[in-house]
């Protein structure tokens, strides 16, 4: 199994924090800058990362990849079994990739400064008003660790470098991202050039 991943890019890097969660052995190779390989290019048409290849197998979208790594490698869970709940999880996971997906992108890509303040307060501004729902359980909606906290807390470690601090009001939201940081999961998970993102 071969993943094609950016060290930087929050894509990419929750579906390394799957592979982590579940110990799933994987070769990684590094795509940084423009110059992508020639496998990648030809085997993703839109020549994106995350890309997964296991065996004659190739799936180019985060989420997808993330979903199928789940049922493939079922233990441990990281997404209920009750269609009820399953369903809940995945529009929660719709929401965090339109919501603070989209904006992470936008901030990530602005090219002058009012933009990017403007969009920088929308993202904290979302992430702060989620609060209440950080509070309730030990994890995103759930006791158990699941795919939405691999989606979100790739979001969570880059707001520092963001130029995001959280106010006082998001408590419940520190107190969770210190819990999800602290799992060896997500240590395992980081790059050289994500750890020094909150150095």
């Amino acid at each position: 199994m071969t993943l094609f991943s950016s060290p930087t890019d929050f894509y990419s890097h929750r579906t390394r924090l799957v592979l982590a969660e579940k110990n799933i052995s994987v070769e990684v190779v590094n795509v940084d800058g423009p110059e992508l390989p020639e496998d990648l290019v030809d085997l993703n048409p839109y020549h994106t990362v995350p890309t997964l290849v296991d065996r004659d197998l190739v799936l180019y979208d985060s989420r997808v990849i993330i979903e199928y790594l789940d049922e493939r490698f079922p233990h441990p869970p990281l997404m209920p079994v009750d269609p009820v709940t399953r369903a809940q999880f995945r529009l929660a996971l719709f929401r965090i990739e339109k919501d603070w997906y989209h904006l992470a992108d936008q901030l990530e890509a602005a090219s002058d400064g009012k933009q990017a303040a403007r969009t920088r307060k929308m993202l904290e501004e979302s992430i702060v008003a989620s609060s209440e729902v950080f509070s309730a359980r030990k994890f995103f909606l759930s006791d158990e660790f699941s795919l939405v906290d691999c989606s979100i807390a790739p979001i969570l470690w880059r707001l520092h470098s963001y130029g995001i601090d959280l106010s006082e009001a998001a408590q419940p939201i520190s107190k969770y991202m210190d819990t999800v940081f602290s799992r060896q999961s997500f240590q395992e998970s980081l790059t050289e050039l994500e750890q020094e993102m909150r150095q």
